[in-house]
């Protein structure tokens, strides 16, 4: 289990471990990001409307992926968890594969709701792996390398659709990818999985039993409560980028390969360095000032709210919007292991996969939801009323709303900081 006193080790294989898990979700988000890397191909080439491709993007897929996860956290914290995350890449591999035959927008939608439930499995339970392989001290670092695996795989997905999208077409690129990930699920089959064995005479937790602990573990830390509000307001802005790739070509004037592939090389090199940053920065920022990492998120966001709302309106041809858009990339990858660390360690051992499904649920069930369904809309509506650059405005729009974060961050600090006040009297 967890070694959370004084060993600040990781358990022998936490590291192998690690990388194993941020390699699946490098292709997760692959997998994930590719209906939106390949935009510029696919809204002509099946004639979606902006609000069509954000339903494909967002609810479409988000609702059934985070529901699916809270029973996917819950599954986790009974069964043998590589096994599931092994069955659970085979199956969305696969309809990943099947994507590519759509003729229209149902014969996408279909897939992509079933992508959704299997995606939903990995994060919950690599989570909880990674926490029973990682001191506390560590978390932060761990959940940072973990989640490398976003800004890769954004960045994998657009590069696939520069280099590989006008030479092979979406449709093959979407079959390619499918069989790769179905082949490397079986990886995974090799690991043991560092729980305990339950001895014959100890039953394994009952859903009852999980679910009493996760709704007193969800009631009784205010903290965790505005941490997750927190990350569910940073999303609203992550969700509106899904419209980036149509933004940079219909209103900044790039060639749809050509922005791909520069966006791709950014998200990989500005995004892995955002989540080293993140996760190795927050563990420094508890030892040295005893305050939590929802107050390292505040310092960070008030510092690079100014720069993602400038790059929205500035001119692509000078330096500044190329340093934005660096930054922008970079913020990316700060969040989540702060966030996720900080969500681990305000709940108990117990149900810290459940937790961090219902955590990831309500990221992209209100937060992408939002972001990516109202973006869409307002774009539409924005379009039908003759406005200019509506995808620059809508951009800014939930950017703005994204800020929200900030206090949310604030107020959860100042009550982890109360509550160990308190136990420490």
């Amino acid at each position: 289990m967890a070694q959370s006193g004084g060993d600040a080790d990781p358990v022998r294989g936490g590291y192998g471990l690690l990388v194993l898990l941020t390699l699946m979700n490098v292709l997760n988000f692959v997998d994930r990001q590719l209906l939106s890397s390949f935009a510029n191909f696919i809204v002509p080439d099946l004639n979606l409307t902006n609000t069509e491709f954000g339903l494909l993007t967002g609810l479409v897929f988000i609702v059934f992926y985070a529901v699916a996860g809270v029973f996917m956290g819950a599954l986790a914290d009974m069964i043998h968890r590589p096994r599931l995350i092994a069955g659970a890449m085979f199956a969305w591999s696969a309809l990943t594969a099947a994507s590519g035959l759509a003729r229209n927008f149902v014969g996408l939608a279909i897939p992509r709701v079933f992508i959704g439930i299997g995606e939903s499995a990995l994060t919950p339970t690599s989570m909880s792996l990674i926490a029973d392989k990682f001191p506390a001290e560590k978390r932060g670092f761990a959940s940072g390398f973990y989640y490398m695996g976003v800004p890769i795989g954004v960045g994998v997905s657009l590069l696939v659709a520069g280099f590989l999208g006008p030479a092979l077409g979406w449709r093959n690129c979407f079959f390619l990818l499918g069989v790769i990930g179905a082949l490397f699920s079986l990886v995974i089959l090799t690991v043991k999985d560092p729980r305990p064995v339950r001895a014959a005479h100890v039953e394994r937790p009952r859903i009852g039993q999980l679910v009493k602990v996760f709704l007193g573990a969800l009631k009784g830390s205010p903290a965790l409560q505005l941490t997750i509000l927190g990350g569910v307001c940073v999303h609203f802005v992550l969700g509106a980028a899904a419209f980036d790739q149509l933004w940079l070509v219909r209103e900044r004037g790039f060639d749809k390969a050509e922005i791909a592939i520069l966006s791709g090389l950014i998200s990989c090199v500005a995004g892995v360095a955002g989540n080293l940053f993140g996760g190795a920065a927050s563990d420094r920022w508890v030892a040295a000032t005893g305050q939590s990492r929802p107050m390292f998120m505040v310092w960070a966001l008030l510092a690079l709210l100014p720069v993602n709302l400038t790059y929205r309106l500035i001119d692509p041809d000078t330096p500044v919007f190329w340093i934005c858009l660096v930054v922008a990339y970079f913020q990316l990858g700060i969040f989540y292991g702060p966030t996720f660390s900080a969500v681990q360690e305000f709940c108990p051992p117990a149900v810290r996969a459940t937790v961090v499904a219902f955590y990831i649920m309500s990221l992209n069930v209100v937060g992408l939801g939002i972001g990516i369904t109202g973006s869409g809309v307002m774009v539409d509506a924005l379009i039908a009323r003759g406005v200019d650059q509506p995808y620059s405005w809508t951009l800014f729009a939930f950017t703005c709303l994204s800020a929200l974060a900030i206090p949310c961050y604030f107020a959860a600090a100042r009550m982890s900081g109360r509550k160990a006040a308190q136990a420490a009297a």
